[in-house]
């Protein structure tokens, strides 16, 4: 089994400057090579604490000269928020100078502090990621990029650095709608489970995926990712503690940054289904929604993160987890204790698991480097 970690440059309790948290997280980064991580990842947010990475391509760069192995992988790019020359070009770059070692994963966005920031209409996001997601990975294939969509025209043009190994089975996009499914079949894109709705749900959504994707490809599809917000001690009691401050405290902020609770969401093209979400939470309360987040997520001993972690792997066949330490208001010192007991007493349980998948092309490894 694929095991990555993510860095998250979550700045909420204002305990720590934003320089304080960017030290902080890098030093996340630097063990995970040492501690047996199979992949380092980074998701791009703008304007607020919720996330202080608005540039994943530098980020990873920057990671791809204080590694040797370990992936290097996007929990997303934001497809609408950029110009796709320049994301093609930075994503080639990554992938040149860490020797072939990038991730890529894309969506659509769902902020709309975001949207309004970089002045893009929202309700254009679905069929801006779907030109853009093409256009892109055509070139990263062809090393020539095109387009003339209803919203992006692009002549041809040459993408240099050329490519010089596909794409094809390290791409990932956060979720696929049914309006885009048969799209991203055909490109080859795979799901990365970023847990937002019940599982059923999201098993429910996965195996049409799946289905198109079979008859596109007439093969299976690539296997999933899934991304958990991680607090593990060997004090059950204390994990429990860090359960109720910090995954509950992740939760809430993604409910505030992502204004789950807001019905005017329903107002706009392609995101109905969170403004039916909002009349849910009035309906529940907020307080229960956070606990609906927290919930997804996994917490415990090592035993009990170990089995959750197995749990939610064979509800989905998922290749690969992708585990995040450090959020939520956590302290910094728990944090990098967080992942070391993880390293020592989770990881290499999972990477003996068989999957028979990879991500981005890379199977776990089973040699745990020593601390």
């Amino acid at each position: 089994m694929h095991v990555g970690m993510s860095t998250f440059f979550q700045n909420l309790a204002g305990g720590y400057t934003d320089q304080e948290v960017y030290a902080h997280e890098i030093a996340m980064a630097d063990m995970a090579e040492p501690l047996g991580f199979d992949s380092i990842w980074a998701a791009e947010h703008h304007f607020d604490e919720y996330t202080m990475c608005p540039n994943v391509a530098q980020f990873l760069t920057y990671m791809a000269g204080r590694t040797n192995r370990v992936g290097l992988g996007s929990m997303v790019m934001v497809l609408p928020w950029h110009d796709p020359v320049r994301l093609a070009e930075e994503v080639l770059v990554l992938d040149h100078v860490s020797k072939g070692r990038a991730i890529l994963g894309v969506g659509r966005g769902l902020g709309r502090i975001e949207f309004e920031g970089f002045r893009i209409n929202m309700g254009e996001s679905r069929e801006r990621f779907v030109e853009y997601a093409e256009a892109i990975l055509n070139a990263f294939e062809t090393g020539y990029i095109e387009a003339n969509g209803q919203f992006y025209k692009q002549p041809r043009t040459a993408i240099r650095p050329f490519p010089f190994q596909s794409f094809r089975g390290r791409t990932y996009a956060a979720a696929v709608s049914p309006e885009s499914a048969r799209i991203m079949a055909r490109l080859g894109i795979g799901i990365l489970i970023i847990a937002q709705k019940p599982w059923e749900t999201t098993v429910a959504e996965l195996n049409n995926y799946r289905e198109i994707y079979r008859e596109i490809n007439g093969a299976e599809a690539p296997k999933p990712i899934i991304a958990s917000f991680i607090a593990c001690h060997e004090d059950a009691s204390i994990a429990q503690e860090m359960y109720e401050k910090y995954i509950r405290g992740y939760s809430r902020s993604a409910l505030n940054h992502y204004e789950f609770h807001n019905k005017g969401l329903a107002d706009i093209k392609g995101y109905e289904y969170y403004g039916a979400l909002a009349n849910n939470i009035e309906k529940h309360g907020v307080d229960e929604f956070v606990d609906f987040l927290a919930k997804l997520q996994i917490w415990g001993t090592p035993d009990q993160v170990y089995e959750k972690i197995m749990e939610n792997q064979k509800r989905v066949d998922a290749a690969g987890l992708i585990s995040i330490f450090s959020y939520g208001g956590m302290p910094q010192e728990l944090a990098t204790e967080n992942m070391k007991l993880f390293a020592e007493k989770v990881l290499p349980r999972l990477k003996r698991q068989e999957v028979n998948g990879s991500v981005g092309g890379m199977r776990g490894r089973v040699t745990i480097a020593a601390e």
